[in-house]
């Protein structure tokens, strides 16, 4: 991507991680914040109107409640015909037009992993969006991790998982390593066994393409340590927590983009 220029509204960690992805890989990147992070290698912009101007893609990654006032200074730049891309939770595509017209546009809800390259990033375009811009969206994500493609309606469903699941794998880290603690082993090394055993047993799932239920049986011997854990993790229900905080958060969302 040599021939486009992109410009991010809004630098903060997720701004700056999705930056700090593309750089090099395009031949200009310009931001504009009110506060200025000076460890990026972009050009800030003194308003939204000189950043939107030459830009040909517009990357909105401010908090929601800025976008009415955002889209308002937008409107004062020559912002027709140009790629839009949005990453703020409740703040839906009809919503964006409504302010701005039919624009070009894709709404994305990326995780707090792209921020260290191994973000998971749920991409919902507008129908019949050109391929040349679609092949940006997945240079700006694909630089730091994963994409998948899905309608705007499932986009509820996905950030249940996607946006709000590191919180519950920082948790189930978190509670292996304190049982660690428990039996001895000191914090530092807790931590280390635990987090390195969810990266590995995730990049093995990934990688071999097997289903979860066949690499758990992997793991589990016949009469062995593992089956009575996974068993106990059953009576305790594991699978039913995580279901059912998953099915919260959907909710929430739901409710959330309806206001």
């Amino acid at each position: 991507m040599t021939n486009k220029i992109l410009g991010f509204i809004g630098t903060g960690n997720m701004g700056s991680a999705i930056i700090g992805g593309v750089i090099g890989k395009t031949d200009t990147v310009n931001a504009y914040d009110i506060k200025k992070n000076e460890n990026l290698a972009v050009n800030y912009k003194e308003s939204i109107a000189d950043l939107v101007n030459p830009s040909g893609v517009i990357v909105l990654c401010v908090k929601p409640n800025m976008f009415e006032t955002v889209l308002a200074e937008v409107k004062n730049a020559d912002y027709k015909d140009k790629l839009f891309i949005s990453i703020a939770a409740g703040i839906t595509k009809d919503y964006i037009k409504e302010k701005l017209g039919d624009v070009k546009l894709v709404r994305v809800m990326p995780n707090l992993p792209l921020c260290v390259g191994e973000g998971m990033s749920v991409v919902c375009p507008d129908d019949g969006l050109p391929d040349s811009d679609m092949e940006i969206v997945k240079l700006i994500f694909e630089s730091s991790g994963k994409m998948c493609i899905m309608s705007e309606d499932y986009i509820n469903k996905a950030i249940a998982v996607n946006g709000s699941g590191p919180a519950y794998v920082f948790m189930f880290i978190e509670a292996m390593a304190d049982a660690l603690v428990k039996n001895g082993v000191d914090r530092k090394n807790s931590y280390t066994l635990a987090a390195q055993t969810v990266l590995g047993s995730a990049k093995m799932m990934l990688e071999t393409g097997l289903h979860p239920g066949i690499l758990k049986d992997m793991v589990c011997s016949p009469a062995g340590t593992t089956i009575d854990a996974v068993i106990d993790l059953e009576k305790t229900g594991f699978r039913h927590a995580v279901m059912s905080a998953v099915q919260k958060c959907t909710d929430k969302s739901v409710e959330m983009s309806k206001k």
